[in-house]
């Protein structure tokens, strides 16, 4: 028996967002990402990190001895971030805003997004306003570093269906993608165990991405002031290949707009 209720997006996968990415492995994602900021020579200072979702990556930059802020636009996602942050006792700053036009009260050494949360930005528009922002809040020279799903990876999943079935929760994942916009969009269905009585509440979310050419990714990130300085064929040095599922990206603040 099932009672369904739209919700916002993340507002209830928040909860389970954790025990459905125990597959992303995390410590290896950051120690690639510390060795990119430090053969850029971002070896501590305050680093920002754009849709921090439930602070995973936000706390192990922090055990590496960077002074993190996170930055967020689910309130129930920097909640469990904030949970966290008290088991661990880093002293990391948490922001409830939209990276399209969020605010720092100074600059940083490094911004970094991973986890796909720039592919959420659907328009080019917007995409720019985000990097104009960034090379607003990085320190003269600062490097920004994010990774993103590509074309190709879309192009791959195209139109499927997800599900997996745990005691704690269980999701479907109806996955479409249009090769006109390259927007890929998912509907996601989440049923969450309620009480002794076999009932479970069901939560309903669409969330959209869409997939970016790297060449407009660069040209958009030239247009906001920054200095194109590599992609990467994610976790790798490699040059991105027609083939690369996730790429990385590093821009660097060469002068403010």
């Amino acid at each position: 028996m099932f009672e369904s209720k739209e919700v916002e997006a993340y507002k209830s996968f928040a909860y389970v967002y954790d025990l459905f990415m125990d597959h992303v492995p995390y410590k290896e994602w950051c120690e690639y990402l510390a060795e990119l900021l430090r053969e850029h020579g971002v070896r501590d200072g305050l680093v920002l990190e754009l849709g921090c979702g439930t602070g995973s990556m936000t706390e192990l930059l922090a055990g590496k001895g960077y002074d993190m802020i996170g930055i967020d636009n689910s309130g129930d996602m920097l909640e469990i971030a904030m949970d966290k942050r008290v088991s661990s006792g880093y002293d990391i700053l948490y922001l409830m805003q939209d990276m399209r036009e969020f605010e720092l009260y100074g600059t940083v050494k490094a911004i970094i997004s991973v986890c796909d949360s720039m592919n959420y930005i659907l328009e080019e528009e917007e995409l720019l306003q985000v990097f104009r922002l960034v090379n607003n809040y990085l320190d003269p020279a600062g490097y920004f570093i994010f990774d993103m799903n590509t074309i190709y990876k879309y192009e791959q999943i195209g139109d499927s269906t997800i599900a997996e079935n745990r005691e704690e929760a269980s999701f479907i994942w109806d996955n479409y993608y249009d090769r006109e916009t390259c927007i890929n969009e998912y509907e996601l269905a989440i049923f969450i165990p309620e009480g002794n009585q076999g009932l479970y509440r069901k939560y309903e979310e669409i969330h959209e991405q869409r997939g970016y050419p790297l060449k407009k990714i660069q040209s958009l990130l030239e247009q906001a002031g920054m200095k194109f300085v590599a992609a990467y064929d994610a976790f790798s040095h490699d040059e991105v290949k027609e083939d690369s599922e996730r790429i990385y990206v590093i821009a660097q603040e060469s002068g403010k707009l």
